[in-house]
């Protein structure tokens, strides 16, 4: 439970409310089905709110589920206030210059970027966001999203360097990135943009938050081979358990059960076991900048 409301985030009370709201409906033994049926809801606005994607949350509508779900007036008032501050305030990422190129999953992502302890990011095809130049998003983007104008790539490059805030603000990020080998061989925009992203790496890597490996492809199969994943960790595991994001090319999605999360923090700490330890993984990535 937030201690401090009135200074909350915007994206930390949505997490928390969403969090909140789907503890009392398993404590009621409802179904989601079950509740949106009661209330005429589509399925996804339940899902939305449970999971934090909604910029704003109304009242009215966590006034609803507390009804049906028997919460006390102590705690419906406590979850009506993370949702005014949903309503009251902003998310950087919620400005006109980003809005408009930012999904409605994604927005989830951000949100548990910006209130998360830890990070644990394993990537298969790209170099980690977090870690990423502006000249490797810019051409990222121009490959991998057809018909986007020029000012649309600039919003998202802009977004992608106002992210990496997270790793030197005041309590900043525990990055932990794990890529695979592949990743230092692809020369996306070519050989000098990709020496200078491996430098970038390296670079950020010195920060005392950062950890970076690389899965070598003498490591063979390992669990990372199904695809990247993001799992994030709170200050207060208890009252914001972790969750998985995952995404691909049309689709963001969470996962907060507890098995599936349990099975990607497990997969995570296989892969920093497989993988060299940090220092010879940052010799990796430099004897690839050399062989560019």
């Amino acid at each position: 439970m937030i201690t401090d409301i009135e200074s909350a985030t915007p994206a930390l009370c949505r997490l928390q409310l969403g969090s909140e709201l789907r503890e009392l409906r398993l404590a009621a033994k409802l179904t989601s089905r079950q509740v949106t049926r009661k209330l005429l809801w589509s399925p996804s606005k339940l899902t939305r709110l449970e999971t934090g994607e909604n910029a704003a949350v109304e009242t009215s509508d966590v006034m609803a589920l507390c009804q049906i779900y028997a919460a006390d007036s102590e705690t419906t008032e406590v979850l009506t206030g993370y949702a005014a501050v949903t309503k009251t305030k902003r998310d950087w990422w919620q400005s006109p210059q980003h809005r408009h190129v930012i999904s409605p999953g994604f927005k989830a992502f951000l949100g548990m970027e910006a209130t998360a302890s830890a990070l644990h990011n394993y990537e298969s095809e790209y170099v980690p966001g977090l870690l990423q130049t502006e000249a490797y998003v810019r051409v990222i983007h121009h490959g991998a999203y057809d018909g986007l104008s020029q000012e649309e790539i600039d919003r998202m490059v802009a977004l992608r360097m106002t992210r990496q805030e997270v790793l030197r603000r005041e309590s900043p990020l525990k990055f932990a990135a794990i890529m695979s080998e592949a990743v230092l061989h692809r020369q996306v925009g070519g050989p000098e943009l990709m020496r200078a992203q491996l430098a970038h790496i390296v670079e950020t890597a010195s920060a005392p938050n950062v950890r970076v490996q690389v899965v070598p492809f003498k490591a063979g199969a390992h669990r990372g081979m199904s695809g990247a994943f993001a799992a994030f960790q709170f200050r207060d595991r208890l009252a914001l358990k972790p969750i998985v994001y995952l995404e691909n090319l049309t689709d963001h999605w969470v996962t907060r059960h507890e098995a599936d999360v349990e099975m990607y923090e497990e997969a995570f700490t296989d892969l920093q076991a497989l993988a060299p330890g940090p220092e010879e993984s940052l010799s990796m990535i430099k004897k690839a900048m050399k062989e560019l």
